[in-house]
């Protein structure tokens, strides 16, 4: 494929280079006419070697380069004012699919200015491109499918609530309407956190921001005079896994919960407080009342429902419950401290 109309100018080891490239590749005068091409740039775009040499770019194929913007930019880059990097056209030939080409091209600096010489650099793009549009696609409707799971999900999350709520009307058992209200609220909570879930995506969850959603939620249905009781939320810029946040927000609904249920009788007012500090893998998460505290003796609550899913939880969360006076009220911490666990496969939190 050598020329040989200029073979007193061309160095045989530069046209060696270029035909022996496994880059599709031209080399070519300022004029467009093409004294090298490799061969990988005649098997990609089905031109016949012995027909390339001394021809101009525009007659190459069945004149397919012939492209008026490419030939621009190729004399712009051989008078040294420009250079072609990434520059992106498609390819049209007939009865062949389009071929989506990013082409490089540089002006060859050898002193020698009266025969400028440029090097064209092509790469076919066309599957590489297909399959991005494939994936955006998939990852579109995946979008799509899950927004629709989201939405499925919190409708029935609510129909369940609802129904709860009017069978806890109907019943006349004090103990069992107190078990359908706490079935609602964890429910309810349930909501709250899938809600958050849905709108921060599958990645990182901001702490601050779904506490006080989940406690806004869990004020909502469990507090009916909001002079008397108050939850608080004390927050630093912790960000947590989706599936960390999910154990952490299910931890604070079932201890505000009993804090609600437990701390404040009688009409006591009080005010709960959740807060959560982080520092590098180490986190506490707190649930604080100001109201009776722990009853002792024959007045001590047995362990329920809610001391269960607790203890379960600060399990799968590699932490440690401590629950201590708050003097006044109640103090419950749950503790993860990341060297207790070095080298194991943590669900940080944090």
């Amino acid at each position: 494929m050598a020329s040989h109309l200029t073979p007193h100018l061309e160095a045989a080891s530069t046209i060696a280079v270029v035909v022996s490239s496994n880059e599709p590749l031209l080399f070519l005068t300022d004029s467009m006419k093409v004294i090298a091409a490799s061969a990988s740039f005649c098997r990609t775009f089905e031109i016949d070697p012995a027909l390339v040499p001394g021809r101009m770019l525009s007659e190459l194929g069945a004149g397919e380069w012939g492209m008026a913007k490419l030939a621009s930019l190729l004399k712009a880059t051989a008078s040294g004012s420009a250079e072609i990097a990434a520059y992106e056209v498609d390819l049209v030939r007939p009865g062949r699919k389009i071929q989506q080409l990013v082409v490089n091209a540089r002006k060859l600096d050898d002193g020698d200015n009266d025969h400028i010489r440029l090097l064209m650099a092509v790469t076919d793009v066309t599957d590489a491109r297909a399959d991005a549009r494939q994936k955006d696609d998939l990852i579109r409707e995946k979008a799509i499918l899950m927004q629709e799971v989201q939405h499925r999900v919190a409708n029935s999350l609510q129909i369940i609530a609802s129904v709860l709520m009017q069978s806890a009307r109907r019943v006349q058992s004090e103990e069992a309407r107190g078990h359908l209200h706490d079935a609602h609220n964890r429910v309810m909570s349930i909501a709250a956190v899938q809600r958050h879930l849905a709108s921060s995506g599958a990645g990182k969850v901001i702490l601050r921001t779904y506490f006080v959603q989940l406690c806004e939620s869990l004020a909502a249905s469990m507090i009916y005079d909001r002079d008397r009781l108050t939850i608080a939320v004390t927050v630093d810029d912790s960000v947590v896994k989706s599936d960390a946040s999910i154990s952490l927000g299910l931890i604070v609904t079932e201890l505000v919960i009993n804090a609600l249920k437990h701390a404040f009788p009688e009409q006591r007012s009080g005010k709960i407080t959740v807060d959560y500090r982080s520092d590098g893998g180490d986190w506490t998460l707190s649930v604080k009342d100001d109201g009776i505290g722990i009853p002792t003796g024959r007045g001590a609550a047995k362990p329920g429902l809610g001391t269960g899913i607790v203890e379960a939880l600060v399990k799968n969360l590699q932490s440690e419950i401590r629950v201590t006076d708050g003097k006044p009220g109640t103090a419950v911490s749950i503790i993860h401290t990341q060297t207790a666990h070095a080298g194991e496969d943590l669900p940080a939190a944090a």
